[in-house]
């Protein structure tokens, strides 16, 4: 069974090997540590709704973009509407490691933001969100460079009334926009400048306008929000520009399907395939309950790198956004994958 992410690079598991083995694969930036685990053996998989996980991973069996080492088992997924037989007959378990056989990683939370918007530029709506420049050389341009420059208004896909929220919608890489005739559109992504990334909240940490221990999305939105001026000159260490299109599906993840919350998860691509079901074992950020459940890696993200690295989706909304802003904590990540 190949399991590595790199098609030059990879090495096979054996099969039938006792729980003690740990079996290496390489990926292409880290050799991992895989750690065959029973599913009896995982906490919360018996008590998690096995049957919605399913659900989620037929959708994603529909995109031609599929791994190939999923193919045989989505075509049998078709056949079942039990999840815990589908799971536990087709597919092994394995604990992930790093290179120093640590299992224990950090999730963070991601949302669908909704934002006030307009299709015309007015005084209160003024700041624009543009659509994927056709010009390569525009494309490039630094962030700064991008929104201080003359633009047509055929670049615009939309204006917003808060430069902050069309900021974190970036960052989320999709959203949704409430016009001002009331009705919604869906702000999906549609590509990248190609700069570096670079997470704002390292900057306020480092010129300690917000403590470390109290970093969240909704304390670097408060302080933006206080400090237009300065919050505009941080904005601009953040050389990545995203652009957008509007979609008619929900906030789409990386792998081409609609996101489902609580089910999806962005990961660092190179390391964990997109498609493949990830069983996540963390703590809710606020009530700090477990929280174990089976999910589908179906997105990636600029600021999630590494082995043990994931993005958990909480749907849309200021209340998803609430709690996604609030998680930072430790992770476990178990692969599944096919038996064959």
């Amino acid at each position: 069974m190949i399991v590595g992410c790199s098609q030059k690079d990879t090495q096979t598991v054996p099969q039938g090997e006792t729980k003690k083995n740990y079996f290496t694969y390489k990926t292409d930036i880290t050799p991992l540590l895989l750690k065959r685990v029973g599913f009896e053996d995982i906490d919360g998989f018996m008590e998690d709704d096995l049957d919605l996980a399913l659900e989620v991973f037929q959708k994603s069996c529909d995109k031609t973009s599929l791994d190939p080492r999923l193919v045989n088992v989505c075509k049998k997924a078709i056949y079942y509407d039990d999840g815990y037989k589908f799971w536990t007959e087709n597919f092994g378990a394995f604990m992930l490691y790093d290179e120093n056989k640590n299992k224990d990683g950090l999730i963070t939370g991601y949302f669908e933001p909704i934002i006030y918007g307009s299709m015309k530029k007015t005084r209160r709506f003024r700041y624009p969100v543009f659509k994927l420049p056709k010009n390569m050389r525009i494309r490039g341009l630094s962030r700064k460079r991008h929104e201080t420059r003359r633009y047509k208004k055929s670049e615009v896909l939309f204006y917003t009334d808060n430069k902050v929220d069309s900021f974190f919608m970036e960052i989320q890489g999709s959203g949704r926009v409430k016009l001002r005739d009331g009705s919604i559109k869906n702000v999906a992504y549609a590509g990248q400048n190609g700069q570096k990334y670079y997470p704002i909240g390292r900057e306020l940490v480092k010129i300690k306008a917000i403590k470390e221990q109290h970093m969240s999305l909704q304390a670097i939105k408060k302080w933006c929000e206080k400090y237009p001026k300065r919050a505009n000159r941080l904005f601009y260490l953040n050389k990545s520009k995203i652009f957008f299109y509007f979609s008619e599906q929900t906030a789409t993840g990386s792998l081409g399907v609609p996101l489902v919350a609580k089910r999806n998860i962005a990961v660092d691509r190179r390391t964990i395939p997109l498609g493949f079901p990830v069983f996540v074992a963390t703590k809710h950020p606020i009530t700090k309950d477990d929280l174990n459940t089976l999910t589908v890696a179906a997105d990636t993200g600029g600021a999630i790198k590494g082995a043990i690295r994931a993005d958990f989706f909480w749907g849309a909304g200021n209340k998803a956004g609430n709690i996604a802003g609030k998680m930072k904590e430790k992770l476990n990540m178990i692969l599944l994958i096919p038996n064959e």
